[in-house]
């Protein structure tokens, strides 16, 4: 209780701070050289150990990638990627305590057209890149961002492979791989050369991007342009498995975003461990339990090599878009509060997915961008409704000016027309136009946001637009024949 009596003179910043051990915590021998958090110094050498096993008990926890497994690396080039690609070299070396038992592969996706990189620029980056690469001697991939309007339409395709990943399987397999440890993993230095950048899809990149209005569907845009990439790079090297960089921070960051935006069905699959939605290739994210200050901590002290890459987002303010915004937002409250990631990343752990079992992959919708369960299936007095009805309430406009058109060369489609076409220019089959409205229906809630933000759909890759268009066809020739079909539940 104060006192009427007591004197208050005294400086009240004149308290101590907390003292800090400058011994290893866990050694308490050798002088600590990180602080990770308070009261946690670690010295070089049990930070090391201490960096290693969380890499590699993520990994054996999970028991997602088998012995044998053929892993394509996804490496951006920044300090987290290139800290992963570092330890899985370190962990497939010979004097490795638990040695990994996958065949590694790298790829790197050279983003300069959308990022305002010259051409000089981009071959110094994908220079140093090769060099970095050369020196791992895994076989790697160096892609530029334009090949993604070159992709087929299999890649919207979620394929099923019946294979069973239960605990009793991985043993299987591990003792099987460690029967036969004469053929043990030798990955070939099998290289590909930067494809040439084909100067017109260059220029059909950036006005695909100029066309997005906000900064926010932007970097969406490009997210997805960028995943669509990275999977069709390892179905068609034959690799089961997609490693990302993502640590915890970014991941953090990418919850509150992506719940800011819509996606709050997908936000299991956007951060957790493991993502399913490919069917055959299965992404995974080892660097998860990984702050952005552990990773700087550990790249510093041993030498880790990476490449400043500027982004889509470089140079920007706070408020440019939600995901800047939000980055400012955690990173700001993550200084005075130290707990802040970590709560928001412990949140994310208890999240779950509402995409369908692998078994029905054949009859679930899903989002033809994004390439998640649909999540626009929902009741009439759901505030998903309620949200639809406002928005046509507040455009008050005439049926034909919300229709907006997109054309297509049909023989790039597959569609197979017999020149019948009307008097007014339009296609028998319909299949030479794709409205926005009939688009809508094959996205999400997040990803229909994203196209909204689009003031011409005429740029999007052939291969978006195929697929819509073969959905939509698919579409309305069950509802033709629909009353030949029985009743599944009869």
């Amino acid at each position: 209780m104060c006192q009427v009596d007591q004197d208050y003179s005294g400086d009240i910043r004149s308290a101590d701070p907390p003292s800090i051990s400058k011994e290893c915590v866990k050694c308490k021998v050798h002088p600590a050289a990180v602080l990770l958090r308070v009261g946690d110094p670690y010295c070089r050498g049990c930070f090391h150990e201490y960096f290693i096993h969380k890499f590699r008990a993520m990994l054996g926890k999970n028991r997602i990638i088998f012995p044998g497994e053929r892993v394509l690396l996804a490496v951006s080039g920044g300090p987290s990627s290139c800290s992963m690609l570092h330890q899985v070299q370190q962990g497939l070396s010979v004097n490795a305590h638990k040695k990994l038992r996958f065949t590694p592969g790298i790829v790197f996706i050279d983003e300069g057209a959308v990022t305002g990189c010259s051409l000089e620029d981009r071959h110094k980056i994908n220079t140093d890149i090769k060099a970095l690469f050369e020196s791992t001697g895994f076989p790697f991939h160096i892609v530029p961002l334009e090949q993604v309007l070159e992709l087929p339409i299999s890649v919207l395709q979620q394929l099923h492979v019946s294979k069973s990943n239960s605990a009793s399987s991985y043993k299987v397999a591990v003792g099987e791989f460690d029967q036969n440890k004469s053929c043990a993993i030798q990955p070939s230095c099998q290289q590909k050369e930067p494809a040439d950048v084909n100067k017109a899809h260059t220029l059909q990149l950036q006005q695909l991007m100029t066309s997005v209005k906000t900064h926010t569907a932007r970097e969406e845009l490009l997210s997805m342009l960028r995943q669509h990439l990275l999977l069709h790079m390892a179905r068609t090297e034959g690799y089961s498995k997609l490693m990302l960089g993502d640590h915890c921070t970014r991941l953090a960051v990418k919850l509150l975003s992506s719940i800011s935006l819509g996606r709050g069905a997908q936000a299991a699959l956007d951060t957790g461990f493991s993502d399913s939605r490919y069917g055959d290739v299965i992404a995974v994210r080892p660097m998860r339990d990984y702050s952005a200050k552990e990773i700087a901590y550990y790249n510093h002290l041993f030498n880790v090599p990476y490449v400043f890459i500027s982004g889509l987002d470089s140079k920007t303010s706070d408020k440019d878009s939600i995901q800047r915004l939000t980055e400012s937002f955690v990173t700001k409250l993550q200084t005075d509060f130290p707990s802040t990631v970590s709560t928001i990343y412990r949140t994310s752990e208890k999240l779950q997915t509402a995409c369908m079992a692998p078994s029905a992959v054949e009859d679930s919708p899903r989002c033809v961008l994004c390439l998640c369960a649909l999540d626009t299936s929902a009741e009439n007095a759901s505030a998903f409704q309620a949200t639809l009805i406002s928005q046509q309430l507040s455009q008050n406009k005439r049926p034909d000016d919300c229709l907006t058109t997109l054309k297509y060369d049909t023989n790039k489609s597959g569609a197979d027309c017999s020149g019948q076409c009307h008097g007014d220019g339009s296609c028998c089959s319909s299949l030479s136009k794709l409205e926005a409205v009939e688009l809508k229906t094959l996205l999400c809630y997040s990803c229909q946001l994203t196209i909204k933000d689009m003031s011409s759909l005429e740029h999007l890759p052939s291969y978006i637009i195929s697929g819509a268009q073969r959905r939509l066809r698919r579409s309305q020739m069950r509802a033709e024949i629909s009353n030949f079909l029985l009743d599944e539940t009869a």
